[in-house]
């Protein structure tokens, strides 16, 4: 990802951003090559995910640079899945009005696209009564993805995937309907809340004639420049979470739908919303190294109880002095591992932190968000091991759930979901 000074805003790879009591004018000066070298390695930290990131080079940054990355819109495949994280996201799941065609589809979907390129790129929507909370994109991004309910509202029940259904119940669900389901989704992502904010009201306006907000989920994870780039987010337990993810760039299949094969279009994916919430409270009075067993790894560093580092391969065959396994047979690392490659798909999951009802502590847990070509075939398997044994449902409740297909991206003259409107 790449940014540019004050002139404009940066762009970024898609998917393929007090006065004091008389200081000497020294000291000032060291000061102020401090802070814009500290302003460098944020921005660098920024087009980092799965890899280091190159050392950023010594030249002075425009103060409001990191404000001004932008991803590009236009492409085969939508912004927002392989784009790396940003800090804060905004799920907002909509539900069709009544009486909603397929021409009323394709006119949402119109609106929609001619506002989110605008907003990525740092310019107001089309009926924009805010346009300059637009001049700060902050690597914003907003991806669009179906339920099944605009299918059938659109008249194209032939063309839905498979798989675009609810996930079947697991043992440890206890779904809440506030959390769950949604004909539309908007997934809006960007390193500023205020553009986060201004996002998702612009589009959520422009689409009042057509659909109606049905829950909203906000998130957060760690800042550009807060934490090293390549670092693996932590959830509000404390733990390194996401460590063994999949690279989009490696492994486009686990991703996309990347032939005309399959039950999905070509350059589509599926999305599934999972909100867990997290007994904070318990979690607490637990000892360091019962958290640890019950993870499977070391709090402090990520790693495996039987290895050096966060992405050392974990022995789950190693045994202590008393002939027990290391790694319990329960632990949320043996649990959520496997062997079968197809089995994977990508985390981009944010931390939640609500207003807590009356009489408790916190209302906290993860937004547990993930990509894959076929949540059936590739997500499943592993929920239903997660929900068989795993020690961390102790702790954790997934209270919402929702699965959605992710349309292809628009190329230049296109608009969101044309083909299969046409």
């Amino acid at each position: 990802m790449t940014t540019a000074g004050a002139g404009a805003p940066g762009a970024a790879s898609s998917d393929d951003a007090r006065p004091g009591s008389g200081p000497s004018r020294r000291s000032l000066l060291r000061l102020g090559a401090a802070a814009a070298g500290g302003a460098a390695a944020a921005l660098a930290g920024r087009g980092a995910w799965d890899a280091t990131a190159a050392t950023p080079a010594p030249a002075p940054v425009a103060p409001d640079a990191a404000g001004r990355v932008t991803v590009p819109f236009r492409g085969a495949r939508q912004a927002g899945v392989s784009t790396p994280p940003q800090a804060f996201v905004a799920l907002v799941a909509l539900d069709l009005v009544a009486g909603t065609d397929r021409d009323a589809v394709t006119r949402l979907m119109r609106i929609w696209t001619d506002d989110v390129e605008r907003l990525m790129a740092g310019r107001p929507g089309l009926a924009d009564t805010e346009p300059e909370l637009a001049q700060v994109p902050a690597a914003l991004t907003v991806t669009v993805a179906w339920g099944p309910g605009v299918f059938t509202a659109a008249g194209i029940e032939d063309r839905r995937p498979s798989w675009l259904a609810p996930l079947p119940a697991f043992t440890v669900d206890r779904l809440e309907d506030r959390w769950c389901g949604g004909d539309l989704l908007l997934q809006v992502c960007a390193d500023d809340q205020v553009t986060v904010a201004h996002a998702v009201r612009v589009l959520t306006k422009e689409a009042r004639t057509f659909a109606g907000v049905r829950w909203v989920q906000r998130g957060f994870r760690n800042s550009p420049g807060t934490v090293a780039p390549g670092t693996t987010m932590r959830n509000l337990m404390g733990q390194v979470d996401g460590t063994r993810n999949v690279d989009p760039e490696a492994d486009p299949q686990l991703v996309w739908q990347v032939d005309d094969a399959g039950p999905w279009v070509r350059d589509g994916s599926s999305v599934v919303v999972r909100r867990i919430a997290m007994d904070l409270d318990t979690w607490d009075e637990l000892g360091r190294a019962g958290r640890e067993n019950a993870v499977g790894r070391r709090l402090a560093d990520g790693a495996p109880l039987t290895g050096t580092h966060e992405h050392d391969e974990p022995d789950l065959d190693a045994r202590d002095a008393l002939g027990f396994t290391v790694i319990s047979d329960a632990a949320h690392i043996r649990r959520a591992r496997t062997d079968d490659p197809a089995h994977r798909f990508l985390r981009r999951g944010y931390s939640y932190d609500d207003a807590p009802p009356t009489g408790a502590l916190s209302d906290s847990g993860l937004l547990f968000v993930a990509f894959q070509a076929d949540p059936v075939a590739q997500l499943v398997p592993v929920q239903e091991r997660l929900a068989e044994a795993d020690l961390m449902n102790l702790w954790t409740t997934p209270v919402g759930s929702a699965v959605f297909a992710v349309l292809p991206g628009a190329r230049e003259g296109e608009v969101l979901g044309q083909a299969l409107l046409a």
